[in-house]
C-alpha cells in the first residue's frame, strides 16, 4: 500500500484535444476514449490537501482534516467512457452511450395551445365531445402533478395514463423540479432516438444512461453538461449539478410515484412508432391495459363514469393524436355514439377512399360502419393533428413535383411516396384494429390481436401491394424515352438450349405428363409450340396457355418487349393488378402509344442498345386470340403473380379452377406455362399442374428414399425445422411433404443445366447472406431464402388441401380453406415467425413477419412513375 499527497485540485479527466477539428462553428466529432491509467488525472473536488490511498479493490480518498472519506470504484476508471463536444467553441464533455449528447425535451415554442402554465403540460386538451380522453405534451414531474390535480378536480374516478414515447426520457433536478432530456445524436441534435436496435425497451436504456450520468459526474466536480438552446447554442452547453443518483429521474419514477397517493389511477408505458402504423405487438400491449382495466371492460358497471384516459408523446401532436383515436375507438365500443352529439361532431369530410381501403371494408364484416366509426374518431381528436389529412396532404406534395429531383442521395417523389405510404398504413390498421374490437370486445379478447391477425392474413397481402401507382402510369412513358423496351432474348438466358428448334428459350416437358414449361415466346414461338403439341404423335387437342408474367409484356416486330428503366434494365417493373384486364388494358393503351407516335425508340437486346421504329406491335391478348384461329383447342390465361414470392393463395385457386375447367373437356390435355425466362415461376406452376394431375389420375410409386451422404443433405432434402414443423401440423403430414418432394424431383429432372431446385436453392441462397459484400445485398439474400422457404411450405399446403377437399371436388377454393382451417390450425403463425431456427439462435429479423415479408421489396428503388389511387 502506498500513500501520495496532493495540495491542489486535479484536472477534469477527458481526452487529449489532438484531433483534428473543424473550424468556426460547424459540428466537429472530436471523440476520444478516455485512459484511466493515470490515477493523478481523477478530478477529486475538494482544494484541501488529501491522501489517495490505493489498494487492489479501489482507490481510497481522505481529506486533509478526516472528516470526507469515499471510494472511486475500479468500474468508474476503467468503464473507457467517450468524450465530445459540438464544436470548436464549445467544451468537451462526455458523451451518452458513447455518442448522445442530453437535449432539453421540449422547448417552449411546441406548446402551441399554450397550456404548460395553467395545466403543467404543453398542448393539454380534451377530445371534442364528452369521452373522457386527454392528450399532452411531456411535463416536468411538477408539470405531471399539476395535470393529475387538475383531472382530480374534475372528479374523475379513475385516470389511465399512457406514455407513448419510445425514446428514453430522463429527468434532471432543476431547482425544484425535475426537467425532462432526452439524448440525440449530433448530426441531428432536432431528432429523438427511435427504432432502438435489439428490441432494447426504453425503460432499460434510461437506467443504463442513469448509470452513465452519475459516473461522468463523479469524474467531472459533480456536474454534467445539457442543451437547452440548440437554435443559435447562446450560453451553451449549461451545467447541470448530480450529486447522486436521486438527482436523476427516470420516465417510471416520474409518473409512477405520484400514483401511490391516487390508488385508482393507472400508468402504461405504450410505445407509439412516430411514423407508420404500430406494431401488433404495441396493440397487443393496448388491449392488455384494457383486458386489465375493469372500467374499460364489456361487463363494467355501466352506472360508473368511464375512466379518463390520458396519452402523451413528447410535444402531444402525432403519437398522441394516434392513443386518441385507439381511446377514441375503444369508448365507442363502451358506450357507442350516445357521448358525442351532434353538435360537437361535424360531418366526416369524406374524400375518394385509396383502392387498398376499398378493398378492405368490402372484405371486412360491417366494413362500412367499421370505416365510419374510425373517421368519426378521427375527427374527434384532430384538434391538433389529422391522421386522414395528413394521407392526402402527403399525396399532394407527391403529385405537385413534376421532376424528381436528389437531396442527401435521395429521391424527393421516393420520400413523399414513403410519408404518403406510412400515413396510409397508419390508417389502415386503425379500420383494421376496430374490425378487430368489434370482433373480439364482446369476446373479452379471446385472441390477442397479433393472433387475430394471423387468422385474418389476407390483410397482410391487401398491405403488401398498398403501392398501386403504376397502375396510373401514363402509357407514353416508352414514346417520351423515359423509359426502354428491353428483349425476351436479353432477360432470358436459353440454358436449356432449345431456342433454335422451339423459337423460345428453356423450353421443357414434365416426364411422362403433358405439362410444358418456356419462357416468355414470340407470335413464331408460340405457333412452333402448339404445332408441336398438336402433331402425329402427341394429338393433344386441348390446351392451356397460362402467362404468369406481373410486368407488361409487348410484341413489336416480331420480338417480345417489356418496359424497364434505362438504369434498372434487370429489374422488373411490377404492376399489382386485381386482375387479368386490367394488366391487358395497360398493355394495350401502351401498344396504341407506340404506333401512334411512329419515332425511333430505344431497345436493348441480346447485343446491344439500337433505335428501332416498330411498325408491327401486338398485346398477349391480341396475340393468342390470332393462334384460337388455328388452334380452336387453345385456352389462353394471364395468371400474374411476382417472381421469387409463395403464389397467392389465390393464384392456386385461379390455377386450378382453369385446370379443372380444360380437364372436364378433354382429360389428355395439355398444360403450358411461361414466365421472363422459363425458370422461377414457370417451375413453381410446372409443380402445382403435376400434383393437380396426379390427384385427377393418380400418383405414380414413391420410390425408396435415397441416402444421400452429401453435406447438409438433410436441408437440401427440404427438412428444415419450421417445414417439419407445417408438417407436424398436417394430417399424414409427411406424406404430404414426401409427394411435393416428388413433384419437384419430377419437375426439376430435365433441367439440370438452369441448376434450379427449390429446395436447394432455399439453402444456397441463405448461404448467400455471410458471403454477401453489403448490408443491402445480405437483406436481399434473406428475403430471397425466406421466399424459397415459404414457397415450399405452401406448395405442401395445397397437396394437402388437395387431399383433403378431394371429396367435395373442391368446390371450396384454396384461400377459403386456408382462411378456414389452415389458419385456425395454426399455420400463419408459424409463417409469421418464418426463420432458419436450424441455424440461428434468434428471430430479430423483421421479415420473419408477415407484415414486411409480404411488402415488395425491390434490390433497387425505381423511380415513381404514377400516382396513388
Amino acid at each position: 500500500m502506498g500513500t501520495t499527497a496532493s495540495t491542489g485540485s486535479q484536472p477534469v479527466l477527458v481526452a487529449p484535444q489532438n484531433q483534428t477539428g473543424y473550424q468556426g462553428n460547424s459540428m466537429a466529432d472530436d471523440r476520444t476514449s478516455l485512459s484511466s491509467s493515470s490515477l493523478q488525472e481523477l478530478s477529486i473536488h475538494n482544494s484541501k490537501a488529501k491522501s489517495i490511498i490505493t489498494n487492489k479493490v479501489a482507490p481510497v480518498v481522505i481529506t486533509y482534516d478526516c472528516k470526507e472519506e469515499f471510494q472511486i470504484h475500479d468500474s468508474v476508471l476503467s468503464a473507457n467512457y467517450t468524450v465530445g463536444k459540438i464544436s470548436d467553441t464549445m467544451p468537451e464533455h462526455y458523451l451518452v452511450q458513447g455518442e448522445f449528447f442530453m437535449v432539453q425535451d421540449v422547448s417552449s415554442r411546441a406548446d402551441v395551445l399554450n397550456t404548460a402554465g395553467n395545466y403543467g403540460a404543453p398542448n393539454f386538451r380534451k377530445a371534442k365531445g364528452s369521452y373522457p380522453l386527454y392528450g399532452m405534451g411531456q411535463p416536468s414531474l411538477n408539470g405531471f402533478k399539476q395535470v393529475l390535480q387538475w383531472l382530480e378536480s374534475e372528479a374523475y374516478e379513475e385516470v389511465i395514463f399512457f406514455c407513448v414515447r419510445e425514446e428514453p426520457v430522463i429527468f434532471l433536478h432543476l431547482g425544484k423540479d425535475f426537467v425532462p432530456y432526452t439524448p440525440r445524436r449530433k448530426e441531428n441534435l432536432h431528432e429523438n432516438l427511435h427504432h432502438l436496435k435489439g428490441g432494447l425497451r426504453a425503460e432499460q436504456l434510461e437506467l443504463s444512461i442513469r448509470k452513465e450520468l452519475c459516473d461522468f459526474a463523479k469524474l467531472s466536480k459533480n456536474v454534467f453538461y445539457v442543451y437547452n438552446n440548440i437554435e443559435n447554442f447562446k450560453d451553451e452547453p449549461q451545467q447541470v449539478k448530480i450529486v447522486c443518483e436521486e438527482d436523476i429521474h427516470v420516465t417510471e419514477e416520474v409518473y409512477k410515484r405520484p400514483l401511490f397517493n391516487l390508488p385508482s389511477h393507472r400508468y402504461s408505458r405504450l410505445p407509439l412508432p412516430i411514423e407508420g402504423a404500430p406494431m401488433e405487438e404495441d396493440f397487443d400491449a393496448f388491449v392488455n391495459v384494457l383486458k386489465e382495466s375493469p372500467g374499460l371492460s364489456v361487463m363494467r358497471d355501466s352506472s360508473k363514469p368511464l375512466p379518463a384516459l390520458l396519452f402523451s408523446c413528447q410535444e402531444g401532436v402525432g403519437r398522441t393524436n394516434l392513443g386518441l383515436i385507439l381511446g377514441a375507438l375503444v369508448l365507442q365500443h363502451l358506450q357507442g355514439e350516445a357521448c358525442t352529439s351532434s353538435e360537437e361532431d361535424p360531418k366526416v369530410k369524406h374524400q375518394p377512399e385509396f383502392q387498398v381501403v376499398q378493398n378492405l371494408i368490402e372484405r371486412l364484416p360491417k366494413g362500412q360502419q367499421v370505416l365510419d366509426e374510425v373517421d368519426r374518431a378521427i375527427e374527434m381528436c384532430s384538434e391538433m393533428h389529422n391522421i386522414k389529412n395528413a394521407i392526402y396532404e402527403n399525396k399532394r406534395k407527391l403529385e405537385g413535383i413534376a421532376e424528381d429531383y436528389q437531396i442527401q442521395g435521395s429521391s424527393t417523389k421516393g420520400y413523399f411516396l414513403q410519408r404518403t405510404l406510412q400515413s396510409l398504413e397508419r390508417y389502415i390498421y386503425l379500420i383494421v384494429f376496430n374490425a378487430y374490437l368489434h370482433d373480439q370486445y364482446p369476446q373479452l379478447f379471446a385472441q390477442s390481436f397479433s393472433q387475430w391477425m394471423c387468422v385474418n392474413a389476407w390483410i397482410y397481402r391487401l398491405l403488401g401491394s398498398m403501392d398501386r401507382s403504376e397502375l396510373s402510369a401514363p402509357p407514353n412513358l416508352i414514346t417520351n424515352g423515359t423509359r426502354i423496351l428491353v428483349s425476351s432474348e436479353y432477360l432470358a438466358q436459353d440454358q436449356l438450349g432449345t431456342a433454335k428448334e422451339m423459337r423460345v428459350a428453356n423450353f421443357r416437358r414434365v416426364l411422362k405428363m403433358a405439362v410444358y414449361g418456356m419462357a416468355q415466346p414470340s407470335s413464331e414461338a408460340v405457333s412452333v409450340v402448339l404445332s408441336y403439341l398438336t402433331n402425329e404423335r402427341r394429338k393433344h387437342s386441348r390446351m392451356l396457355w397460362v402467362n404468369l408474367q406481373e410486368d407488361l409484356v409487348l410484341e413489336g416486330n416480331g420480338q417480345m418487349f417489356t418496359p424497364r428503366e434505362p438504369m434498372c434494365v434487370e429489374q422488373p417493373i411490377s404492376v399489382y393488378v386485381q386482375n387479368q384486364q386490367q394488366l391487358e388494358a395497360l398493355e394495350l393503351a401502351m401498344k396504341e402509344d407506340i404506333l401512334k407516335c411512329e419515332k425511333w425508340l430505344e431497345i436493348t437486346t441480346e447485343q446491344e442498345k439500337q433505335m428501332r421504329i416498330l411498325k408491327n406491335c401486338q398485346t398477349l391478348q391480341e396475340l393468342f386470340a390470332q393462334q384460337k384461329n388455328s388452334h380452336p383447342g387453345l385456352t389462353y390465361h394471364r395468371i400474374p403473380f411476382s417472381d421469387s414470392f409463395a403464389p397467392k393463395e389465390e393464384v392456386f385457386d385461379q390455377l386450378l379452377e382453369a385446370m379443372k375447367s380444360t380437364l372436364a373437356d378433354d382429360p389428355s390435355s395439355a398444360f403450358i406455362f411461361n414466365c421472363s425466362d422459363g425458370k422461377d415461376r414457370t417451375t413453381t406452376a410446372m409443380v402445382i399442374a403435376t400434383l393437380t394431375l396426379w390427384h385427377f389420375n393418380g400418383f405414380p410409386e414413391c420410390g425408396n428414399e435415397e441416402i444421400v451422404s452429401v453435406p447438409d443433405a438433410k436441408y437440401t432434402k427440404g427438412e428444415f425445422e419450421v417445414v417439419m414443423q407445417v408438417v407436424r401440423l398436417l394430417p399424414n403430414g409427411h406424406q404430404m411433404k414426401r409427394e411435393v418432394d416428388m413433384a419437384l424431383d419430377t419437375v426439376s429432372e430435365t433441367m439440370t443445366p438452369m441448376h434450379y431446385h427449390l429446395r436447394e436453392i432455399i439453402l444456397c441462397t441463405y448461404k448467400q447472406i455471410k458471403n454477401a459484400k453489403s448490408e443491402a445485398e445480405s437483406q436481399q439474400a434473406q428475403l430471397r431464402s425466406l421466399q424459397c422457404l415459404e414457397r415450399y411450405i405452401y406448395l405442401i399446403l395445397f397437396n394437402s388441401y388437395l387431399h383433403l377437399e378431394k371429396k367435395t371436388s373442391w368446390r371450396r377454393p384454396f384461400s377459403l380453406w386456408m382462411h378456414q382451417v389452415a389458419a385456425r390450425a395454426g399455420v400463419y403463425a408459424i409463417l409469421n415467425q418464418l426463420g432458419f431456427t436450424d441455424f440461428e439462435t434468434h428471430k430479430d429479423s423483421p421479415l420473419a413477419s408477415l407484415r414486411y415479408r409480404w411488402r415488395q421489396h425491390r434490390a433497387h428503388s425505381l423511380p415513381i412513375r404514377g400516382e396513388l389511387i
